[in-house]
C-alpha cells in the first residue's frame, strides 16, 4: 500500500472516495484549518464573558477551561497535555497562578517525589460548575437556534477525531 493510500486509510476514505478535484480538496481543508483555530478562540471568548457575568475576574477563560477540563480527576502536569486537557505550551504557568489564587492544589506524588498531582479546591470546583452549567445551558439552544443536531454533532466529531489522528501520524511517522 502506498503512504498515500495508507493515510487516506488513516482517516476513512477509501482510495475511490478522494475528490478528483484538488482546488476543492484544497480550498476546503484550508478553510478547515482556519475554522479550527478561530473555534477555539471563540470557545474562549464565551467562557471570558461567562466570568465576567460572574463577576469571575481573577482568573482567565484558558485557565477555566483548564479547571473544566481537570474535573475531578487528580493529574500531572503531563497528563493534563497528554490526554490534551491543555492545548497551550505554558500549562506550568497557569497551573502556578491558579494554585497561587486557590483553584488548585497541588502535591508531591507519594510514588515519585519529583511529580505534582494536581486537582481541584472548592473554589476550582465552583468555577468548573459555571462552565458545565454555561454548556449544559447551550446545550438546550444548539439544535434550534444554531441549526446543530445529534447527527451533525456526531458526523462532525468523527471528522475531527479522524484529522486528529491524521495530524498524530503525520508527527509520531514524520510524513
Amino acid at each position: 500500500m502506498t503512504v498515500n493510500g495508507a493515510m487516506r486509510e488513516v482517516i476513512g476514505e477509501s482510495a475511490t472516495s478522494v475528490d478528483k478535484d484538488p482546488e476543492v480538496l484544497e480550498s476546503g481543508y484550508l478553510q478547515l484549518l482556519h475554522l479550527v483555530e478561530r473555534l477555539h478562540r471563540q470557545l474562549l471568548d464565551v467562557i471570558k464573558d461567562e466570568l465576567e457575568r460572574l463577576g469571575q475576574t481573577d482568573i482567565n477563560s484558558v485557565q477555566a477551561l483548564l479547571l473544566y477540563n481537570i474535573g475531578d480527576a487528580e493529574l500531572t502536569p503531563g497528563e493534563l497535555r497528554s490526554r490534551g486537557h491543555y492545548l497551550g505550551s505554558n500549562v506550568s504557568y497557569n497551573l502556578k497562578q491558579l494554585v497561587e489564587k486557590g483553584y488548585i492544589k497541588d502535591e508531591r506524588s507519594n510514588t515519585d517525589r519529583r511529580s505534582k498531582r494536581v486537582s481541584l479546591t472548592d473554589m476550582g470546583l465552583e468555577v468548573r460548575d459555571a462552565i458545565t452549567a454555561l454548556f449544559e445551558r447551550q446545550l438546550q439552544s444548539v439544535e434550534q437556534v444554531g441549526g446543530v443536531n445529534s447527527q451533525l454533532i456526531d458526523d462532525t466529531n468523527k471528522t475531527l477525531q479522524r484529522l486528529e489522528r491524521f495530524w498524530a501520524d503525520q508527527v509520531r511517522y514524520r510524513l
